[in-house]
């Protein structure tokens, strides 16, 4: 049997929790899904006891330099306000130990925030990483050697695995389980979560629905839930306008100020950002079409190179879900 690979979280008081939990969580119901001990997770904290994350909730954890104190194969550090992370790394011995783990793990990586203690611990060169949507503008100032990806959801350059906020470090661990265990263990443990899709690395932290729904005031939000659930159909001006409650000319003009998109330009983008996910599958193009409600793989061909810089096939190719593997 395999031996299990060791999974260390950097934390320490007023982290968040999530980034924790969602990655341990993930690694956890894969072992129950692998039916062994595919991972053995540890939490570590600078003194080694119990901390309070920013939610409140404490968490028990050991000593990191214990944990740390051998290779491992994996270390994540956990975001947090920049004033928490800049004392969890106020002790030299706690900034050595961690560096050296970051030198001798298989892959290390953040998740949010967790970069920037990278950063300053000169753990990381000049690579691409990928952070939380509101701190991609101060990383980009403290640490200008950097390439700061402020739209991926999660990154890997070399052993590097850098993720942007919060529930994102849920996707990024599903993609270390995929890479040890395979598409199949990755894609139950997905399902047992009881996620609506996994989403891939270069998806952008905003969806065109979410990136909607959070401009929009509550009138428009329905009405872009409701393109979402309808995009195999036809869908006209006229139906939204009429889901608002509003003429046409005034949902028009109103909904375009609310979101940056015209009507017409949203519904687009919506059934493209779907193509997109449609194609990490086997799904034939054609079906793709159809259940998007893209008229033609023609129509579909065009529009997909304009707004992503290459065809769907070329696409389905460079992201395509790869079949189960065993351990590497």
């Amino acid at each position: 049997m395999a031996k299990a690979r060791e999974i260390v979280f950097f934390a320490y008081d007023q982290c968040q929790l999530l980034d924790v939990a969602g990655p341990a969580s993930v690694f956890g119901v894969a072992n129950s899904i692998a039916g062994r001990k595919a991972y053995e997770v540890k939490i570590t904290s600078p003194g080694g006891r119990s901390i309070r994350t920013s939610c409140g909730v404490e968490l028990a954890t050991t000593r990191q330099d214990l944990a740390l104190g051998r290779p491992v194969d994996t270390v994540l550090i956990s975001g947090g306000s920049l004033e928490a992370m800049r004392k969890s790394i106020e002790s030299a011995g706690t900034r050595r130990s961690l560096k050296r783990a970051t030198k001798l793990a298989n892959r290390f990586g953040s998740v949010c925030s967790g970069v920037f203690v990278l950063a300053a611990l000169e753990a990381i060169g000049p690579i691409r990483v990928a952070t939380h949507w509101a701190s991609c503008g101060s990383l980009v100032r403290m640490y200008p050697h950097l390439t700061v990806d402020s739209k991926a959801l999660f990154v890997v350059d070399g052993r590097a695995w850098t993720s942007a906020g919060v529930s994102t470090g849920i996707d990024m661990a599903l993609a270390m389980v995929e890479r040890d265990l395979g598409a199949a263990v990755a894609n139950r443990v997905a399902k047992f979560l009881v996620l609506y899709a996994r989403r891939p690395g270069y998806q952008s932290q905003f969806s065109e629905i979410l990136t909607a729904q959070s401009a929009a005031d509550s009138q428009f939000a329905d009405v872009v839930a409701w393109v979402h659930e309808h995009l195999p159909r036809k869908i006209e001006v006229s139906d939204l306008a009429a889901r608002a409650n509003l003429t046409e000319r005034t949902f028009y003009r109103r909904f375009s100020a609310a979101t940056g998109q015209t009507p017409a330009q949203f519904i687009r983008s919506a059934r493209l950002d779907v193509a997109r996910t449609l194609l990490e599958g086997d799904l034939p193009l054609k079906a793709i079409v159809k259940r998007c409600g893209l008229g033609s793989i023609t129509w579909l061909n065009a529009a997909f190179l304009r707004k992503f810089g290459m065809s769907p096939t070329t696409f389905r190719n460079l992201h395509r879900r790869k079949p189960a593997f065993a351990n590497r």
